[in-house]
């Protein structure tokens, strides 16, 4: 799970389905993601990133 995403996402307050439509995705995309169900582009983790103010790092990458 990625549990990152999830907290950032929480943390502007905001549901799957409103991250979604910032970002121009459906809302089970965004629950595939928070689930690890389905990797995203570059340009997709880019667009969440700047949606939820945090860098790539923060997100997804895994030490």
């Amino acid at each position: 799970m990625n549990e990152a995403l999830k907290q950032a996402r929480l943390a502007k307050n905001l549901s799957q389905t409103e991250l979604a439509k910032r970002i121009g995705v459906s809302r089970q995309t965004v629950n595939m993601i928070e689930n690890s169900a389905y990797n995203p582009t570059v340009g997709l983790c880019i667009k969440i990133c700047k949606e939820l103010g945090v860098t790539l790092n923060d997100l997804f990458w895994k030490e």
